[in-house]
């Protein structure tokens, strides 16, 4: 009976050892990269130009619409022209009241240029107005405008086409990242969901490996003291 214990217990672990052994693997270099990475160059901090915006506040008066019921109010520099952003969704001018309907391509690729440091030029630009849910731009506002810049990283800065505000850029360690991110949270569909069912099932299963491992090392553990005794 021991015998066919042992074996039964011996046959799961090594099954469950094949199932999970590559994702274990995915884990562990996922790991790695993480932990020998320092984020704030993930995030491309390095490749943003310490920006201070120098335009005269002189004469930024709220000229606007009476019957405009204000939630949220920020203000934007756009070509050199101070304008209101409300509600999320209004870009008027702070001088003249007049709306404006986003950025140009010339006005985005500006504001980019005022924050990516300057040692690469701009290669492409094109205005996003959808993105898949593996994008690199997923989750932020749309639409948005993707300036491609020529350097060795594949860097790329996304500047909001609905109020000009500089959102963030990409490049090829942040990629890399990613990749191993949707590896370790096994959220093939969105990257950023923890609690699907794949790596629920997948947790479960290696803890059942371990146990299994530690239930074979004691059967076999006892076998040998008992012929030790004899």
């Amino acid at each position: 009976m021991r015998k066919n214990n042992q074996y039964y217990v011996r046959k799961t672990h090594r099954w469950l050892g094949v199932i999970i052994g590559v994702q274990f693997l995915f884990w562990t270099i996922s790991g790695l990269y993480f932990s020998w990475t320092d984020i704030d160059e993930i995030h491309g901090d390095h490749f943003i130009e310490e920006h201070r915006n120098h335009t005269a506040a002189i004469g930024i008066l709220p000229i606007l619409d009476s019957t405009v019921q204000i939630n949220d109010i920020s203000l934007r520099f756009i070509g050199e022209q101070s304008y209101f952003f409300i509600n999320d969704s209004l870009l008027i001018h702070s001088q003249t009241g007049l709306k404006k309907n986003g950025v140009t391509k010339k006005e985005a690729e500006s504001i980019a240029r005022k924050h990516v440091i300057k040692q690469y030029e701009i290669k492409s630009s094109e205005m996003l107005t959808e993105v898949g849910s593996h994008h690199e731009y997923r989750g932020r506002p749309l639409p948005v405008w993707e300036i491609e810049f020529d350097s060795p990283e594949n860097l790329t800065a996304y500047v909001s086409q609905r109020d000009g505000s500089f959102q963030r850029v990409r490049h090829r360690a942040w990629r890399w990242f990613d990749f191993l991110w949707m590896s370790h949270t096994m959220d093939y569909e969105g990257r950023d969901d923890f609690n699907n069912w794949l790596l629920r099932i997948f947790s479960v299963f290696g803890l059942l490996t371990v146990l299994s491992g530690f239930t074979l090392f004691f059967m076999t553990n006892k076998k040998r003291i008992k012929k030790k005794a004899l």
